[in-house]
């Protein structure tokens, strides 16, 4: 089995194969999100915590979370799925992945380090990636950098800057994501006045439709009455008119 650790503070992973049946057996039937002890997988990884983050059978079927079974299941998928790419809108398909559960079949195990141990490892620990890419989101800088609110974020975004084809040295930078501005408390603003206009003129348009159906209401009473006077006379006229 093929154990693909990852240190997530230093940015490195490396691979390391596991032919021994008896070290194996310490991860079989293990669930994803569960941490291990590394001196499992040797003597040199002693005092590491590592996490199991997923994993591939032989055919290459992903470990899902919450398939509780160390073995191949097919599921009706549909959008939002992992493991699942729909094709037509509303589309729902039975797939097959993979349980949560570290069984015999699985042909690489993903772990994270959680805990560093005492000892450095090679191609793990010993050195650092540098960030290429920032976080864009306004809050996440702060918590990178570990700022208050008052702080500008903009002083902080991660950039990189190289040489174009035509010899310009070019800044670029991520556009920062809900980054609270004057102009997007102005929009703010607007809205909830548009809303509130909004519910007036609602709330003025009912009471000129009510005042309305009532002056219709009216005007239909008092012409029935004049028509009943109307022909109450036509036959009081009608009626003396035979007498005489």
């Amino acid at each position: 089995m093929k154990i693909n650790i990852a240190c997530p503070s230093t940015g490195l992973q490396k691979v390391i194969e596991i032919d021994d049946e008896k070290r194996l057996q310490n991860l079989y039937e293990r669930r994803m999100a569960q941490e291990v002890d590394g001196s499992v997988l040797g003597e040199e990884f002693a005092g590491f915590i590592m996490r199991i983050t997923g994993g591939n059978d032989k055919q290459g079927f992903p470990m899902r979370q919450g398939i509780l079974t160390n073995t191949r299941v097919r599921l009706l998928m549909h959008k939002g799925h992992k493991g699942y790419r729909q094709r037509r809108a509303g589309e729902r398909k039975r797939k097959s992945i993979r349980g949560c559960i570290v069984g015999q079949d699985i042909a690489v195990l993903n772990l994270a380090i959680v805990k560093i141990g005492d000892q450095p490892l090679a191609g793990l620990t010993d050195d650092s990636v540098p960030r290429r890419l920032g976080p864009k989101r306004a809050n996440k800088i702060r918590a990178l950098f570990n700022l208050t609110k008052d702080d500008d974020v903009t002083k902080y975004v991660i950039s990189r800057t190289f040489t174009s084809k035509k010899g310009k040295e070019v800044r670029r930078a991520p556009k920062i994501q809900r980054l609270v501005t004057p102009l997007v408390l102005q929009r703010k603003r607007a809205r909830k006045a548009a809303k509130l206009a909004s519910v007036l003129r609602n709330k003025e348009d009912a009471a000129a439709y009510k005042k309305l159906v009532a002056q219709r209401l009216a005007e239909q009473k008092e012409a029935r009455r004049s028509l009943i006077s109307k022909r109450r006379s036509t036959r009081r006229s009608q009626k003396l008119a035979a007498e005489a």
